[in-house]
């Protein structure tokens, strides 16, 4: 599976280090193939995370893939974190996965697909079941979701199965996750300029790696 997608690697890398890889997931009006719509909005705010990472010279990894019909299989995500780590010096201990609206819910299928692979997730007006929740308890998580969300309801997503952040917190809490949650009550859907200039967020990101071996990313998509 070949996923178009743009990339960014930030200044200051030495002595060969591998670098933290943060893989941002667009929403579904930025779906397509020309590999530039996902930059859109500068990349819906997420591309205040390089200009954070360039201020205080810290070298990363920043990848925005696109897709299409308003969904991110994880077998998309994987083929991109596969690519990636062929093309570019990352360590697989510290992939860390961010999404908006369709895109965070991409992030969490991802996240319960391969519950051990990623070092941590920041998903943003995204709504996911409730089930399959229990194996990414351990996953960092830092979520973000406007109270007044006028497209993905913060308790009950669309109305079906997936639910909204409020909910999905709710539930990894009563699992004894401990994820970190921002709710903005006078925000509406469109939050991600604000919260990805949360101040220690980049810092949070860069923090997480993974507890045990890496997973081989070579073998993702045969899963």
């Amino acid at each position: 599976m070949r996923v178009p997608y743009r990339a960014i690697v930030t200044p200051g890398r030495e002595n060969n280090e591998l670098l933290p890889l943060i893989i941002f997931l667009h929403g579904d009006w930025q779906d397509g193939t020309d590999n530039q719509s996902q930059l859109a909005g500068y990349g819906n705010g997420s591309m205040q995370l390089i200009d954070q990472a360039i201020s205080a010279s810290v070298p990363l990894v920043y990848i925005a893939p696109q897709t299409t019909d308003a969904y991110w299989p994880p077998a998309r995500v994987a083929a991109v974190v596969r690519d990636a780590v062929k093309r570019f010096p990352i360590d697989p201990r510290r992939v860390i996965l961010t999404g908006i609206s369709d895109g965070a819910t991409g992030a969490w299928d991802a996240l319960k697909t391969w519950p051990a692979c990623f070092a941590a997730a920041v998903p943003m007006s995204g709504m996911t079941e409730t089930s399959g929740l229990a194996p990414i308890v351990d996953v960092p998580q830092w979520i973000f979701h406007g109270g007044k969300d006028n497209d993905t309801d913060i308790e009950t997503g669309y109305g079906g199965a997936m639910v909204g952040s409020r909910a999905v917190v709710r539930a990894l809490r009563a699992m004894g996750a401990t994820p970190r949650y921002t709710e903005y009550p006078e925000e509406e859907h469109v939050i991600w300029h604000r919260a990805y200039a949360t101040p220690g967020l980049l810092g949070w990101m860069l923090g997480q790696r993974l507890r045990g071996r890496a997973c081989d990313f070579s073998d993702y998509t045969r899963r």
